[in-house]
C-alpha cells in the first residue's frame, strides 16, 4: 500500500496492484504496522526524490556555469543588420575601385622587378596578378550587368562583386611578404635604384621626342586627331620632376644608412616613372594608330560603298533582307551621303582618320557589314581610356572603370560597341577628375609634382606634417592588396 491524501488531508490507501506487483512471499504484514511508524516511513520516499532532484539541478547549474567560464568559442551574437541596397551599392563601387588600384599598382612594381631579375624570378607573383585580374574582370562584368538592369538585378549580384574583389585583394596580400623578400630593398637598394635611374634617363629622352611628335601631328592631321593625348607630354614631365626628387632622396637616405626612408622614396619614384611612361606610350601609340587608320580609310570606304550598292539592288529587286524596304532604302541614302563626306574631307587636307573610320563604321552596320579596321579604332580608344584612368586613378570612380572593362571585353566580339564603351569610359573619367579638382593647389610643399602623384594614385592618403619637406601627399603604393599595399609608410 502507498500513502496518499485526500483534499481534506485524510489518509487513504492505494493498493500495490494499482502500480505494480507485490514482492514474492509478502503477506501484507507491513500494512499492519503502527500508524506512527507508517506516518514516518511515508515521508522517506518524497524527501528522497526531492533531495535527488535538488542535487541534480544544482549539479547541472554548476556544470553550465563552469562550461560557460571555460568555453573558447564566442557566444552567439544576434545577426548583424543587413546593409540597405544603397549601402551595398556603395560598398560594391568602393571595392571595385580599391581592387583595380591594387592590381594596377602591383602590375607597375612587378614590371620594375621583372626588368631587373627576369620573368622566371617573378613568375609566382605574375600568376598572382593574373588571378587578381581575372577576378576583377568578372566583378566588372557583373557590375556592368547590374548597371544595365538595375531594377531586375538582385542584392546577390552586389554581394558577388564584393566577394570577387575581396578574393583578388587577398591573393595579392598573400604574396606581398614573398615579394618583399625577393626584392630585399632594405638589405640592398643598389640594384633597384640603379635600374630605376636607367629607366628614368631613357624616359626623359623619350618625353622630349614625344613633344616633337605632337608638333608633327598638328601638321599631318586635323587638331582633333591628337586631342586624346593633348597635355600628356606636360604631365609626363610633371611625373618625372617628382621622380627626380624621389630618386635623389632615395640615394641620399641610402648613403645616410636609412634604408626604410630610402625605400619609401624609391617606391614613390618608381610609381612616377611608370606613369610618365604611360603618358609617353600614349603619344607613340596614337601616332601608329593614326598612320594605320589613314591607310585603312580608302579600303573601308570602298567596302561600305559596295555594301550600299548591293543593298540598293536588293531594294530595287524587292528581295527580303529582314529589314523593311523603306528602312533599308533610308540606310542606303544615309550611308552614301556619309561616305561622300568622308571622301571629301580626306581629299581636302589634314583630317582625323580614326574619326573617319568611326563614321564609316556607324553607317555600315545597318547595311549588314562592318569594316575590319573598326577594331583598330576600338583598340586605340580603349588604350587611351585605360591610360587616362591609370594615371588619374586617385580621382576616377567605379563607373568609368566598369565601362572601360566592358570595352576591353568586347574588343574581339563587337568592336563598334567596344569603341562606344571606351569613349564613354574616357568621358566619365574626365568628369571625375574635374569634380575632384586639385586639393593640393597653392600649397608650397606641393610644387614638385606631388599634386600629380596624388591624382595618379602614386601616393596614398596623407602623411604627417613633419614629413612634408621630404615627401608629401601620402605613403607610396606597393605590390599587394588592400591590407598590404600601403605598408611602405612613413619611415621611422
Amino acid at each position: 500500500m502507498l500513502p496518499g491524501a485526500t483534499a481534506d488531508h485524510e489518509r487513504y490507501e492505494v493498493p500495490v496492484s494499482a502500480v505494480g506487483s507485490a514482492p514474492a512471499g509478502s503477506d501484507g504484514s507491513d500494512a499492519a504496522a503502527p500508524e506512527e511508524e507508517s506516518s514516518t516511513g511515508d515521508l522517506v520516499l518524497p524527501l528522497a526524490v526531492a533531495g535527488t532532484a535538488i542535487a541534480v539541478a544544482a549539479y547541472g547549474y554548476a556544470r553550465r556555469r563552469r562550461r560557460a567560464r571555460t568555453r573558447t568559442t564566442p557566444t552567439a551574437l544576434p545577426p548583424a543588420a543587413r546593409p540597405t541596397a544603397p549601402e551595398l551599392d556603395r560598398q560594391a563601387r568602393k571595392s571595385l575601385v580599391a581592387a583595380d588600384d591594387c592590381v594596377r599598382t602591383s602590375r607597375e612594381e612587378l614590371g620594375f622587378v621583372e626588368g631587373l631579375l627576369g620573368a622566371e624570378a617573378v613568375a609566382p607573383f605574375t600568376e598572382a596578378v593574373r588571378y587578381a585580374e581575372a577576378e576583377l574582370s568578372a566583378a566588372f562584368q557583373l557590375r556592368q550587368a547590374y548597371d544595365d538592369n538595375p531594377t531586375d538585378a538582385s542584392r546577390s549580384t552586389l554581394d558577388e562583386i564584393v566577394a570577387r574583389c575581396v578574393d583578388a585583394g587577398r591573393r595579392l596580400d598573400a604574396e606581398a611578404a614573398g615579394f618583399d623578400r625577393l626584392r630585399a630593398l632594405e638589405q640592398d637598394l643598389t640594384g633597384a635604384l640603379g635600374h630605376a635611374e636607367v629607366r628614368f634617363r631613357e624616359l626623359t629622352v623619350r618625353t622630349g621626342a614625344a613633344g616633337a611628335t605632337l608638333a608633327d601631328l598638328g601638321e599631318l592631321y586635323a587638331p582633333a586627331a591628337s586631342f586624346a593625348v593633348s597635355g600628356q607630354v606636360e604631365q609626363a614631365k610633371d611625373r618625372l620632376v617628382f621622380a627626380t626628387t624621389g630618386l635623389n632622396r632615395a640615394r641620399q637616405s641610402a648613403d645616410l644608412g636609412e634604408p626604410d626612408r630610402a625605400v619609401l622614396h624609391l617606391r614613390a619614384a618608381e610609381g612616377a616613372i611608370a606613369q610618365a611612361e604611360v603618358f609617353v606610350d600614349g603619344v607613340d601609340r596614337l601616332v601608329s594608330a593614326l598612320a594605320a587608320a589613314a591607310q585603312a580609310v580608302p579600303d573601308a570606304l570602298d567596302e561600305v560603298e559596295a555594301a550600299a550598292v548591293e543593298a540598293r539592288e536588293r531594294v530595287a529587286e524587292g528581295t527580303g533582307t529582314g529589314v523593311p524596304v523603306g528602312a533599308l532604302e533610308g540606310h542606303v541614302r544615309h550611308a552614301r551621303a556619309a561616305l561622300a563626306a568622308v571622301r571629301e574631307e580626306a581629299a581636302a587636307g589634314p583630317y582625323d582618320p580614326l574619326e573617319a573610320l568611326r563614321r564609316v563604321a556607324a553607317v555600315s552596320a545597318p547595311l549588314g557589314t562592318v569594316p575590319g579596321a573598326v577594331r583598330l579604332v576600338a583598340r586605340c580608344a580603349a588604350d587611351a581610356a585605360d591610360g587616362f584612368v591609370g594615371t588619374h586613378r586617385g580621382a576616377v570612380g567605379a563607373e568609368a572603370r566598369t565601362r572601360l572593362a566592358e570595352a576591353r571585353r568586347l574588343l574581339d566580339q563587337d568592336p563598334a560597341e567596344a569603341d562606344a564603351f571606351a569613349l564613354r569610359a574616357r568621358e566619365l573619367a574626365e568628369r571625375d577628375v574635374r569634380a575632384h579638382g586639385n586639393p593640393y593647389g597653392g600649397r608650397p610643399e606641393h610644387t614638385n609634382g606631388v599634386a600629380g602623384a596624388v591624382l595618379g594614385g602614386i601616393l596614398l592618403g596623407d602623411l604627417p606634417d613633419a614629413e612634408a619637406e621630404a615627401l608629401t601627399g601620402g605613403a607610396p603604393g606597393s605590390f599587394g592588396g588592400p591590407a598590404t599595399r600601403a605598408r611602405r609608410g612613413v619611415a621611422p
